[in-house]
């Protein structure tokens, strides 16, 4: 098999079969983004299997792919779905400012130290779903005017710190704050989360591009492969409706879940 030099990576290089498997894994990830969030679950660890790779150009790549997808599924969404821009807005705004401020801080504070109680949160959240079956199937907003966007808001500037920091399950977490927080179905929360997900993947791009830690090549593409995936999986869910974006959300929960429950007790144990 071929091995590839890739660009911008310095001594780092790749095995063809090492970049198909990438780029496999950047479709899935486009695809399980555009549906719901989450992609990152599938993106992320692929990259970190790269020999030679950091932890922070695996993340910095990971959110050039990405930013690919969430652009083309944020525009599919705002064509066909019309997303609330009072909504959007602010949220994306403060999301895009906390992402910069996470990524400033991903080098610096241990992900072990939050993994466990983001697991927590999400056995709540999967609990919570899968207890409430008419949860998020309508949108009933539980505030209007200012207090709507200061909420949008602050789920922005949470959700985007995490996002910059870690990253992992960002759309899932967008999702379930404006259908359990704002009160909208799953649908529609879906189309905000996309525009709130490019928001935070070009906060934190902005400040690890003059960092240095982007790989260009590998970003670029298993960006085409994620853009291919988000397109796909956001005219699926447009099509399909808030009940078929509710049931890949409790998977992609679950699999978060199992994902992080497994990184929890190999910490242990190590």
């Amino acid at each position: 098999m071929p091995t590839f030099v890739l660009p911008s990576s310095g001594a780092l290089e790749i095995d063809g079969l090492t970049l198909v498997l990438l780029v496999v894994a950047a479709l899935a990830a486009g695809w399980i983004d555009a549906v719901v969030g989450g992609g990152g679950l599938v993106q992320l660890p692929a990259l970190l299997l790269v020999p030679g790779i950091s932890p922070v150009q695996a993340l910095a790549t990971n959110k050039l792919a990405s930013i690919m997808g969430t652009s083309v599924s944020a525009a599919t969404y705002y064509r066909r779905v019309g997303p609330d821009l009072r909504t959007a807005g602010p949220m994306a705004l403060t999301a895009l400012v906390g992402a910069i401020g996470g990524a400033a801080l991903a080098s610096r504070i241990p992900a072990e130290l939050f993994t466990p109680i983001i697991l927590v949160v999400l056995i709540g959240v999967a609990v919570y779903t899968i207890a409430r079956p008419q949860l998020g199937h309508t949108t009933n907003l539980r505030w209007e005017g200012n207090g709507h966007r200061w909420a949008a808001a602050g789920i922005g500037l949470v959700i985007g710190t995490y996002d910059g920091l870690l990253g992992p399950g960002t759309g899932t977490f967008f999702v379930i704050a404006l259908v359990s927080g704002l009160g909208y179905a799953f649908l529609p929360a879906s189309a905000l989360a996309k525009i709130a997900n490019f928001a935070t993947n070009a906060g934190a791009l902005i400040f690890f591009v003059p960092y240095g830690a982007v790989i260009w090549g590998l970003g670029l593409a298993m960006g085409v492969a994620n853009f291919v995936g988000a397109y796909i999986g956001a005219r699926m869910a447009v099509a399909k409706g808030s009940a078929f974006v509710r049931v890949v959300f409790v998977v992609v929960v679950g699999a978060l879940v199992i994902k992080l429950g497994y990184d929890v007790v190999q910490d242990l144990l190590g």
